[in-house]
């Protein structure tokens, strides 16, 4: 499983509202401990409402509602090629935009294929 479609399980799991620890997580997802570690700061620093931290658990406070979004695989290569144009960028005044952008999308749309930004 490549990371963003566990990211976008991770999302999955927390959505139930209840506290989740890293161990717990890591079974689950088949992964170390250290990596859930990495992937919750990952997701709270593109804005996914997940609290917590090491050695207490995870939890989504904030009810996370993932509308449906239909994508052909031509138009998420265009947007992944522009944010990644901008990201790229370090004149850019939105580079760091493009970037955070590019990893909320990758996360939330595994199925779009657009893998690291």
């Amino acid at each position: 499983m490549n990371r963003d479609q566990r990211l976008y399980d991770l999302v999955q799991i927390l959505r139930d509202g209840k506290l989740h620890t890293a161990d717990e997580l890591g079974r689950t997802m088949g992964v170390s401990t250290r990596t859930i570690w990495r992937d919750m700061a990952m997701m709270a620093a593109t804005g996914i409402p997940v609290e917590g931290e090491r050695g207490l658990g995870y939890i989504l406070r904030t009810p996370l509602v993932l509308p449906p979004t239909a994508l052909t695989q031509d138009e998420a290569g265009v947007l992944g090629e522009a944010l990644r144009a901008i990201a790229d960028d370090p004149t850019h005044p939105r580079a760091r935009a493009a970037k955070t952008l590019l990893y909320k999308i990758a996360t939330l749309l595994p199925q779009a294929g657009l893998g690291e930004p």
